[in-house]
């Protein structure tokens, strides 16, 4: 036992040295770059307004000079009171340590410095492997001898004040506290900047055993005791007066706890349905590679790496979107409506709500309305954390006639002009889809219809023929341009290339989508036909300030945040779409007819400005949707049972999507001025 705590302090100079001097001088390189992990913070659009965080380890990186003098002293008095006289290992502490081990024939004492400390602590961060963890934590003297060797070595190449920086933000100091910025928030809710030396000296004596001297707990003997032991040691290295450590050991422990937030379901009430939103950013950074090259990796760096994340949503908006679904009252239905705004022009989300409160609790949930589910199944109000809106791994919902925008804009981009006319039956058999045979809604739609009436009044017939002259794999490809992804085994299916061409029913609508598909494909027809992918946030900072960036397959860096856009079809093509989709709102197209009646002419009158957009609805009314828009914005409402798409919705029902979209463009725009679509050419006219 004695020659093996001796071992050490012979190593240093001989060969245990030489043997690990080239992996060590390896190691000293890393730590001297190496930052221990950091919280990642999400924001409000303000940019100041702290949402949620993102965290394994509750820190923040804080430089020195933001620190109080008083934690620096304490954490030297507490640890290593020679830190500013040795050069990485203390000989003396060593020779202390050697005789007191000797003497109790075990190891009772311990001879690590300051920066042994943060050498063990930064290897330890460091390690990418659970092997590595072991190397950098285990008690043996191998490890001791590198530790020695790296802390000399480290201190040739690091000032003390750069080592004592590290170490107080590696430190643990219990509850979660990594760090001296999350220490003196957890305990004592306050900056490191202004701990007095008894809170101070508190902190610093958690370092040596978090869970043996916790403040926290109902008896703060053990705090205490460790507290004065470090004033006592501050007085002695002279940082404080005898008088003023006398006073400090007065003073009970006064700790001021606070639970910093943590994921999605942190998110305070005052802001609960932006928690949608924060999970959709959850699983919009788990798809980026800019952050790793699989989902574990992202989300790691995502908890580790400190970033500051601003989300895109705009207050005013996510109020109106809020307002308008019924998200704080109309929580108790199995029917979930739900809207998504989106930016034409950018793809930036601008607000996600539904009538449902974010909230891990399932507990007072009914059970689920599916009657295939159980009884011990839980329904998925008024609480819930299903990505309902879209950005997760849920199929979304039929969206009916909305899908007709999808074969009439691959017609315009073919050339096909918007005067096309084709005098629709109220039945039509097709002979490209082998004989299937759909009708419309009604007899009143039979008849001469162009684009522009046979979208505003919603003409099965006539959009079933349409498709069938541009091709419905045509049709199918364009939507996947516009962003739409097929979740489930049959959409798939129908819209792989070789089964595309026949799926003729791909404009009624029977395909899944999300809220958040439509809204972003949608704000692409507003943009002129200029696709920008859907993103959730404005901005996404490094640690170090500095914008969070990918490189192209080109070599060239470009912000995560920045719009991604490419065109898709013309902006004539996308001007003509427009001009037809005028038609269902009650609006006036700029240079056709809309046949005299639409599937929702209330929209204009609310909105108050030029809008376009698409109702749909599926077989019985299971689900029923809106996707409108404006030169500005772009929203996408439904309503549906998530968790039975046989539970039919009813006609009474469809009328609330159409006015959640029209009353929140309108809310949501008051006091912006007027914009006004671009009309169509001559040429795509006809």
């Amino acid at each position: 036992m004695i020659a093996a705590a001796a071992y050490p302090l012979v190593a240093l100079t001989g060969l245990g040295a030489k043997a690990t001097a080239h992996a060590v001088e390896q190691k000293t390189k890393i730590l001297t770059t190496a930052l221990p992990a950091e919280t990642s913070y999400v924001y409000a659009p303000d940019g100041k307004t702290v949402l949620t965080m993102f965290y394994e380890e509750y820190r923040q990186y804080t430089k020195l000079s933001d620190m109080s003098p008083n934690i620096l002293q304490a954490i030297v008095a507490a640890e290593d009171n020679r830190f500013y006289q040795h050069h990485g290992v203390d000989p003396k502490g060593v020779a202390r340590a050697f005789v007191a081990n000797a003497r109790s024939s075990g190891v009772s004492q311990g001879a690590s410095t300051l920066t042994m400390q943060y050498v063990r602590m930064a290897l330890r961060d460091s390690a990418t492997t659970p092997k590595e963890v072991q190397e950098a934590t285990q008690q043996t003297s191998l490890r001791k001898v590198k530790e020695m060797r790296m802390a000399l070595d480290l201190e040739k190449e690091m000032s003390k004040d750069q080592i004592l920086e590290r170490y107080l933000n590696s430190a643990y100091f219990g509850h979660r506290a990594y760090g001296i910025y999350a220490a003196s928030e957890i305990f004592f809710s306050k900056t490191p900047k202004n701990l007095t030396p008894v809170e101070a000296a508190t902190l610093a004596g958690l370092v040596k055993s978090p869970s043996e001297y916790d403040p926290a707990d109902s008896d703060q003997k053990e705090a205490t005791g460790r507290r004065n032991y470090v004033l006592d040691k501050m007085s002695q290295l002279g940082y404080l007066s005898p008088d003023s450590a006398a006073a400090a050991k007065s003073e009970p422990i006064r700790l001021k706890l606070t639970t910093p937030p943590h994921d999605c379901a942190a998110v305070s009430e005052k802001y609960n349905s932006w928690g949608f939103a924060c999970d959709y950013l959850k699983n919009w950074w788990s798809a980026q590679p800019a952050f790793g090259a699989n989902r574990l990796e992202r989300m790691d760096k995502l908890r580790r790496g400190g970033y500051r994340i601003v989300l895109s949503l705009d207050p005013k908006i996510q109020a109106a979107a809020e307002k308008n679904v019924g998200a704080k009252e109309a929580t108790g239905s199995p029917f979930a409506n739900g809207i998504v705004v989106s930016e034409p022009g950018t793809g930036r989300v601008k607000a996600m709500a539904v009538n449902r409160t974010y909230s891990l609790d399932l507990a007072e949930n009914p059970p689920s309305s599916n009657p295939e589910a159980g009884p011990k199944v839980k329904a998925n109000y008024p609480n819930t954390v299903a990505p309902l809106l879209g950005g997760g791994d849920l199929a979304g919902y039929q969206a009916g006639s909305t899908f007709k925008m999808f074969p009439m804009l691959a017609a315009l981009d073919a050339g096909m002009p918007l005067s096309t006319t084709f005098n629709a039956p109220h039945r039509y058999r097709s002979e490209v889809y082998d004989g299937w045979s759909p009708s419309n809604a009604s007899g009143a739609m039979s008849g001469q219809q162009t684009m522009w009436s046979g979208f505003g009044k919603s003409v099965n017939t006539y959009f079933v023929w349409l498709e069938e002259k541009v091709g419905a794999d045509r049709a199918v490809r364009l939507a996947e341009q516009l962003g739409l992804r097929w979740r489930t085994d049959v959409d798939r299916d129908h819209a792989s290339p070789d089964k595309a061409k026949k799926w003729g029913a791909f404009t009624l609508g029977v395909s899944d989508a999300t809220p958040l598909e439509m809204a972003n494909a949608y704000a692409a027809i507003a943009a002129d036909g200029r696709y920008c992918e859907a993103i959730p946030v404005s901005a996404i900072m490094n640690r170090d300030g500095t914008p969070a960036t990918y490189a192209t397959p080109g070599g060239i860096h470009r912000e995560v945040a920045k719009p991604r856009c490419r065109q898709v079809v013309s902006a004539d093509a996308a001007r003509a779409a427009t001009d037809a989709a005028r038609c269902p709102t009650g609006d006036t197209p700029a240079r056709g007819s809309c046949g005299g009646w639409s599937t929702a002419d209330s929209v204009r009158g609310t909105v108050g400005r030029p809008v376009a957009g698409k109702t749909g609805t599926t077989d019985s009314t299971r689900s029923a949707w809106f996707v409108g828009y404006t030169p500005e914005l772009a929203a996408a409402s439904f309503i549906s049972d998530p968790d039975n798409p046989f539970n039919a919705v009813g006609d009474g029902q469809s009328q609330i999507p159409i006015a959640a979209v029209a009353e929140t463009l309108r809310d949501g725009l008051k006091g912006t001025p007027t914009r006004q679509f671009t009309p169509p050419s001559d040429a795509i006219v006809g």
